[in-house]
């Protein structure tokens, strides 16, 4: 354990520099309907339990949830509004782990945390840095509901970039 203060929260414009381990990004809440989840899964993931309200009540859900994608999707987009992924986010080689804990139900307020476990420079792109992400969602009683780790890629900043390699991997 160390008695070294905590990283501020991070705010717009983000540079891989800012994303030290242990930096978070907490976003505003978004509450899931029951229309929302109709919708979603109309489109999305046709299961009986995420698609028809009376099926739902005889799955071992007890009722109606939300699928764990839209859920993802929305924590996401949620990410996204606070406007720390923009411009320096350049994607993501993939995804390490998902897990869906617990569903969502029509009315649950969902919000992330996003924080960051690993940054390095990528030793192919000096130009960028990959960050190794944590990402739980929460609902309204603060249950995790959802998370996952995955990778980014960033921009760094312009005083610390050498001269882009084209052709390279990350």
């Amino acid at each position: 354990m160390t008695d070294a203060p905590s990283p501020a929260p991070l705010r717009a414009p983000v540079w891989f520099e800012d994303l030290v381990p242990g930096a978070e990004i907490r976003t505003e809440g978004a509450t899931i309907t029951e229309a929302s989840i109709l919708d979603f899964a109309a489109r999305w993931d046709p299961q009986p339990f995420h698609l028809d309200v009376e099926a739902a009540k005889g799955s071992i859900f007890g009722g109606l949830i939300a699928s764990g994608f839209q859920t993802m999707m929305t924590a996401f987009r949620l990410l996204h509004a606070e406007k720390v992924m923009n411009p320096a986010s350049q994607g993501s080689p993939g995804m390490e782990s998902v897990r869906w804990l617990a569903p969502v139900r029509p009315g649950d307020t969902i919000r992330m945390v996003a924080t960051v476990l690993e940054a390095r420079v990528s030793a192919s792109r000096p130009q960028l840095g990959i960050v190794r992400w944590h990402y739980s969602v929460l609902n309204q009683r603060d249950e995790a509901v959802m998370d996952w780790v995955s990778s980014g890629m960033f921009l760094r900043a312009p005083a610390h970039r050498p001269e882009a390699t084209p052709g390279a991997g990350t």
